[in-house]
Order: C-alpha cells, then structure tokens, then sequence
C-alpha cells in the first residue's frame, strides 16, 4: 500500500476547518537549476578565498536525496531534469510521506545569468517542460505512465501592469490550466511581484497583488483551480485580507533571498500567525550551513515548539556542536535583513516585527546543551516505570533556556553532535 502524502493529509485537514486547523505544510523548493545556471547548487565549501567554485550538479542531488531521507518537510521541489533521476528513475518518493514537484515554467523573470539582463525587463511566459516530461520522462505519455513521474508543479506567473504583457501572461496560464485538467496534474500558483520599478506604487502593491490572484481565479472552477499560493508576504493586512475573502485559497509565502536564519525563522512564524498555511523555502534552505538541521528548526517553529529567536539560538548550538563555522556570527543572524522579493533578488520590503526590547544579548554564547529531563504528568509520577523517551516535554512550563536546551541537545542526537 503507497504510504500517505503528508501534503495530502494537511491539505484535507485545513480545508475541513481553515481557520482552526494549525496544520503547517513546508516545501524545499531545489528548483534554482531552472533560474541560476552554474551556481544554483550555491557555493562549494572547498573553495579558496580567492576564488568563487560553485558545488557541482552532483552535489546538489545529493542533498536533496539527504532532505527526501530526513522526511520533515511536504514538499520537494525541483527541475523537470532532476525530477526524471530522482523520482522516476531512483523511484526516491515511492516510500516516502515527501511529495514530490517539478518546477512547470520559467517566465523570464527566473533567468537569472551572469551579465545578464533578461530578468530585469518585463517578465515573459516560457515553458521549458512539458506535463508529459514531468509525469513520464517523455512526449505522449501512456495513461498507466502519467503515474511514474510528479502530479504536482509550479506554475509562475508575474504582473507588470501592462495591458498586454499580462494578458499574455493570463492566456498562457490559462492555457496551462485547461492542459493540467486534461492530463490529470496539479498545481500551485506562484505569484511574483512586478520585476519592474515602478510599475505600481509601493503603498498600493498589496492590494495590487490580492486583486490580481482574485480576479485571475474568479472564473476557474475547481478543477482548474491551484492546490495552493505560492507569493510574496507583504503583511500582516495583505495576508488577512486574501485568507478572509476565500478560506479555502491556501497561502503560501515564498522565502527569497537567503537573508539571515532570523529572516526565515521569523518570516515563517509571522506569516503563519495571519493565515498563511504554507512556506516555500529555496536559497534560505540552500544557504544554510546544515540544511537538515535547518529544516528541522523550521519545522519546530511551524509546530510552535519554539519561538523563531530560540530556534536561531539553538542552531547555533548545533553548528558549533558539529564544529562547522557559521556565515554570521550569532549576533549578526539575530537581526532582520528583509528585503526579497523580486526571482533576481531585489524588490518589496516585506513588514516583520523588530525584536523585543528585552531580548537576552545575542552575543551570549549558546548555553550548554544539557539535556532536560521532560516534566511528568501527575499519571507519570505516580507510575512505577520511567516515562517513555517519547512522551512530548511540556514546554509551557519550560524555560526559554531550558527550551533552548532541550532542542540543541534533540538536534545534535539526531546530527550526530
């Protein structure tokens, strides 16, 4: 029997009750082949200070390999190419609760070459894959084929307030929906902010955007309809706004620029406090020093087992358990850099909170990680066996310490710390 898609279960879940079900969903969006070239895999660790050596294609799979084994995330999202050698070929998702996607078109806006300009004029609709590609590997797929590959991709598409650049860009999508129906596929819409300055006034860009997804969405039925958002978070007005007028539109932020840990943890928390119900992560996971244990912390902070400035605090502690030297130091991570949102890395300045007048002082060191023993109900200490290593720690009678303590020494048992 195929194992349950933890997409799958959330999706059903917050449809039943949108506005209690706390159910979280994360994707690892390893798609950046399709928009950087050479250096989507990011920057290789072996390199010397004198040049820039980027880690190889190879290298690239394999972490997504190491993320599909870890089995926290909902998603994985890649190229049409590197969906062929993982899903269809290693059949790496058959026994795993991770559902896996393939990036369906690369409007203009996503290429992103070095010396190159394509990603600064007005975004273009292009399709490098085809469904039959994603779902099969080749054209004219057999209906008993269209299972072996994905039945989920991205499509993107980005507004210029131009009257016919975006109708071109409607007609394409819409021809790509009709496409999806046919061939039984799924989707999830990605909608970037304009990639040109000025095309709307920054005030009114919210708006812009929540119209834009509104009335592109009006006369799609539901079998055309997308599985969720995939956009930029402008707020927390913007986000209770869209969740307001249709529940059952699923939100999701995308991530952006690498930023620092707090940018993602923080980004994450905010966005879920007003409705989003997903997070789509590419450079910020990319990026991170220990991606895995990375992933990990956001899961925690999705749950809400931790707050974001903790889970920064305890990473920490895992890198420097694991000996790997961080990008930043601990006080440098602590702070916000939010500026995504633009494929090419400039745009909107998105609205987070500034941190809390009485934080402790980033530059403390990370306090040992001790393990802390998880309190006992009343049921617990009347028994005369030990509690169950499985039994969940009540971290509302918790410490910030001691929480902190308790997910540094969690996180270095499951990464060898």
């Amino acid at each position: 029997m195929p194992i349950e898609k933890s997409l799958d279960r959330k999706l059903a879940a917050i449809h039943a009750d949108p506005h209690g079900c706390r159910e979280f969903i994360i994707a690892d969006a390893k798609d950046a082949d399709m928009g950087f070239g050479i250096g989507a895999p990011g920057q290789s660790p072996e390199r010397h200070d004198s040049e820039v050596r980027f880690k190889t294609l190879a290298q690239y799979r394999q972490q997504i390999r190491e993320v599909i084994d870890q089995a926290v995330v909902d998603i994985v999202l890649m190229s049409a190419s590197t969906s062929e050698l993982l899903t269809i070929q290693e059949r790496r998702f058959d026994n795993s609760p991770i559902t896996p996607a393939a990036r369906a078109n690369d409007a203009t806006d996503v290429h992103i070459h070095r010396g190159g300009r394509v990603h600064t004029s007005p975004a273009r609709p292009f399709r490098s894959a085809s469904l039959d590609h994603m779902q099969c590997g080749h054209l004219d797929c057999e209906p008993e084929e269209r299972r072996l590959g994905v039945d989920l991709g991205l499509y993107s598409v980005t507004f210029n307030n131009q009257l016919e650049l975006d109708l071109d860009a409607l007609q394409q999508f819409k021809a790509f929906r009709e496409e999806c129906e046919a061939k039984q596929f799924r989707y999830f819409l990605e909608i970037f902010d304009p990639n040109v300055p000025g095309a709307v006034a920054p005030d009114l860009l919210p708006g812009f955007i929540n119209d834009g997804i509104a009335r592109s969405l009006a006369g799609v039925t539901s079998a055309g309809r997308p599985t969720f958002l995939k956009m930029v978070y402008h707020g927390p007005r913007a986000m209770e706004e869209l969740v307001r007028f249709d529940p059952h539109l699923v939100v999701g932020i995308l991530g952006g620029s690498a930023g620092t840990t707090l940018d993602a943890f923080l980004l994450l928390h905010e966005a879920q406090k007003y409705g989003a119900k997903v997070a789509l992560y590419g450079r910020k996971i990319n990026h991170a020093e220990h991606q895995l244990a990375f992933i990990q912390m956001l899961r925690y902070v999705a749950d809400g087992v931790i707050e974001p400035r903790e889970a920064v605090r305890a990473y920490h502690g895992v890198l420097q358990e694991l000996k790997i030297t961080p990008n930043r130091s601990l006080e440098q991570d602590l702070t916000l850099q939010t500026n995504v949102m633009s494929y090419g890395g400039s745009g909107t300045v998105i609205s987070l909170p500034n941190a809390p007048t009485q934080t402790p002082s980033p530059t403390t060191p990370p306090a040992p990680a001790t393990p802390i023993e998880p309190p006992k109900s009343e049921t617990q200490q009347s028994a005369t066996k030990p509690p169950s290593p499985n039994d969940r720690p009540n971290f509302d009678k918790m410490s910030p310490n001691e929480r902190l303590n308790y997910h540094q020494d969690r996180l270095k048992r499951l990464f060898g710390g």
